[in-house]
């Protein structure tokens, strides 16, 4: 079994990869919905969550306060890194876990896909890394429509997460998300016949 990191900015199109390559027959672990889930669930990482960042991090009915916590992670320096600190961890232990199933299960690629991959060391616990970068412009223009945030709130997440000079750096493959969906198909298909070596 082979083991890919797959990682972007916020509006790349790094999820779009992964469905793609999950339609090849690639078992997906989304870092980030695991970390969200953890948040939620996990009794260890909502105490640090309320030592770190106050209990108003959670509403009345137990939920995350998903807006505050933005806030207090975004508004300050250092502050993002301090709630990776207490959230990565566990998402690691959780991809060992499902490392662990899918060789089982005789998958034959397992990816992880993580906003911030490299910032995490997430590199580590994977054999090859690809990168999924886009025109800054399409990014904001995406995430601004998806997720009706301010073209100033999408520049600000930016701000805590690798330049995409760097990635394309740092990956060991990288997809330019610079034409068409069937482009960005095309692409993910030929990465999944590079990293297995099977079509």
């Amino acid at each position: 079994m082979t083991t890919l990191g797959v990682t972007g900015g916020i509006g790349s199109g790094k999820t779009t990869v992964c469905g793609f390559l999950e339609e090849k027959g690639a078992r997906v672990f989304y870092a980030d919905l695991e970390a969200k889930r953890l948040m939620q669930e996990n009794a260890d990482v909502r105490a640090a969550i309320v030592e770190a960042f106050g209990a108003a991090a959670y509403h009345e009915d137990d939920t995350l306060n998903r807006e505050y916590l933005a806030e207090q992670v975004f508004g300050e320096a250092g502050r993002v890194e301090r709630l990776n600190g207490i959230v990565h961890p566990h998402v690691f232990d959780a991809f060992e876990a499902a490392k662990e199933r899918a060789a089982d299960e005789g998958v034959s690629l397992l990816v992880h896909e993580a906003a911030l991959l490299f910032e995490a060391g997430g590199d580590e616990h994977v054999d090859v890394t690809a990168a999924v970068v886009a025109p800054e412009a399409d990014r904001i223009a995406w995430v601004t429509a998806r997720d009706d945030v301010s073209s100033g709130q999408v520049r600000a997440r930016m701000q805590h997460q690798l330049p995409q000079e760097e990635l394309r750096e740092r990956a060991d493959h990288v997809l330019e998300n610079d034409g068409t969906l069937n482009d960005l198909r095309r692409k993910s298909a030929e990465l999944y016949w590079a990293v297995t070596g099977s079509q």
